[in-house]
């Protein structure tokens, strides 16, 4: 056998490979509507840029009939290449071999190229499509489970991290994406949860099918645990695409920058796009795109805790994270949701390198015994932790009402703002002029021979000695109270000026954030 044999027999193995679990398998995951695991790997990278590794490695099992069965790369597909032409590390899941079950050697592979990632500086993408553990590998498939999860752990922060769920994710499974950075789901073809319908059935009682248990509506709306969804997996993989286009390689790095030709720093309509009325909803997203470069906001978990969005956007061509108060929405107040979403968003931004753009019209934190027995003063203080905690610039534009322990929380000069700008119609109080004149003029008003008209009265002398923004700018709470059409301005001028703002904290292990 010559040399060139030996090259076509090198061909025909990986052809064989490349094949998975074969033509019959690969037709059934067309049937349902989902992609092969190279065909995802095509539709994320740059052409012609993917790099496999690992391809020859296989199970080494040999109970239950294993050690008659082949396994073409484990029931998985490694490496690396390119999104937008910078580097990235990825794992597909194959679930025509072995249902996409993890077993040792699959482990081994994802975590080699986990590693990989992080000594080299690059994102790392999970593609996950999984009948979970493999059962016939017994304990040493959790334990490949556990390698998984110490590095999302140890490398979060590090590198981002992004997992994309495009079928079945049970069981253990479900935690490696838990950890990792933001989760893209499909509708319909991909659900995550700790235990299937069967189980919940035989154990409770309660019928229920996959995706109304665990479906991408579920954990987009309902549960938190997921970021963004997708009628298609071409669709969602076009939007991985796209969040990565904001965000660094690692944690050294700062945010890719892009050219903002052609983009007006004035901005006209924002001076009528908040209602001066305080009590009056509006959508801040129509403040944001006054604000942001033109169609550049990238919302995350919109359907979750919709009271408050949060989201990547350019100004003058520099990435920030918003998090932004929606009046529109349990009129902007803060829940134990809403604490969460702002909260871990925070910190992705801070560990990251992405300055932090906060507008603030909160009315406080929503009342409630539900809200209160559900722990809302620990969901609350996530907030305060989080923006204390960040490094980051850090701007604050306080659009109408900041009432409370809320105006605190929402980054306020008190936990480490770096600026804060309002707008002239801005009430900056402890409570709302209508609650706090009822409580300070409370006798004044019961004895009064008109006592609406004198509570009327209150209210409008509450508003002038404190409720404004020039009580707060006096104390040097607000940096300057500014017009709302120069707001953007305001905003590419502080940006400027902090592009090399260093901060630094206590030496310390770690802090010990309320979760």
């Amino acid at each position: 056998m010559d040399i060139y044999e030996k090259i076509n027999e090198l061909y025909d193995r990986k052809r064989k490979i490349e094949l998975g679990g074969g033509d019959e398998r690969i037709d059934k995951q067309h049937e349902k509507g989902k992609l092969t695991a190279r065909e995802r790997i095509d539709l994320l990278l740059d052409e012609g840029t993917f790099v496999e590794l690992n391809p020859f490695v296989s199970h080494r099992t040999r109970d239950f009939g294993m050690d008659k069965m082949e396994g073409p790369g484990d029931g998985v597909v490694t490496g690396y290449g390119k999104v937008n032409g910078r580097p990235v590390y990825l794992f597909s899941q194959d679930f025509t071999v072995f249902g996409g079950a993890l077993g040792e050697m699959h482990a081994m592979k994802i975590a080699n190229v986990m590693d990989l990632a992080a000594k080299n500086g690059a994102p790392f993408i999970g593609l996950n499509d999984s009948g979970g553990a493999r059962i016939q590998e017994g304990v040493v498939s959790l334990d490949g489970y556990g390698e998984i999860f110490y590095r999302n752990a140890i490398y979060s922060g590090v590198i981002p991290q992004i997992s994309v769920i495009l079928g079945p994710c049970a069981g253990g499974a479900v935690y490696s994406p838990a950890i990792t950075d933001f989760v893209f789901m499909t509708d319909e073809t991909s659900q995550m949860f700790i235990t299937g319908p069967k189980v919940i059935e035989t154990v409770t009682g309660e019928k229920i099918s996959s995706e109304d248990l665990g479906g991408s509506k579920v954990h987009n709306a309902i549960s938190g645990n997921a970021h963004f969804r997708g009628a298609s997996e071409q669709e969602v993989l076009e939007d991985v695409r796209r969040l990565l286009s904001y965000l660094p390689q690692n944690n050294n790095e700062m945010p890719p920058r892009l050219e903002a030709d052609g983009e007006k720093d004035d901005r006209p309509d924002l001076a009528d796009v908040v209602p001066f009325e305080t009590i009056r909803p509006y959508d801040v997203r129509k403040v944001i795109d006054e604000v942001v470069d033109e169609d550049s906001f990238m919302e995350v978990q919109p359907e979750f805790a919709r009271n408050i969005v949060v989201g990547l956007a350019r100004i003058k061509g520099e990435v920030v994270g918003l998090v932004c108060n929606q009046p529109k929405v349990m009129a902007g107040g803060l829940d134990i949701d809403s604490s969460d979403k702002a909260a871990r968003f925070i910190r992705f931004c801070d560990s990251f390198n992405i300055p932090i753009i906060t507008f603030e019209d909160v009315t406080g934190f929503f009342p409630g015994i539900k809200q209160e027995h559900g722990g809302i003063i620990r969901h609350g203080a996530k907030i305060l932790y989080a923006y204390s905690e960040a490094t980051v610039p850090k701007m604050t534009v306080i659009l109408r009402k900041a009432f409370g322990g809320a105006y605190v929380a929402l980054n306020s000069k008190s936990i480490g703002a770096d600026v804060v700008y309002a707008w002239p119609n801005a009430e900056i109080a402890v409570m709302g002029p209508e609650g706090a004149a009822n409580i300070i003029f409370a006798r004044e008003i019961a004895n009064s021979d008109n006592p609406e008209a004198t509570r009327a009265a209150k209210i409008e002398e509450y508003k002038q000695k404190f409720a404004n923004p020039y009580v707060a700018a006096s104390h040097g709470m607000v940096d300057d109270v500014i017009d709302p059409r120069d707001t953007r301005i305001k905003l590419i001028q502080a940006l400027d000026m902090m592009r090399n703002k260093k901060e630094d904290r206590p030496k310390k292990k770690h802090g010990n954030i309320p979760l």
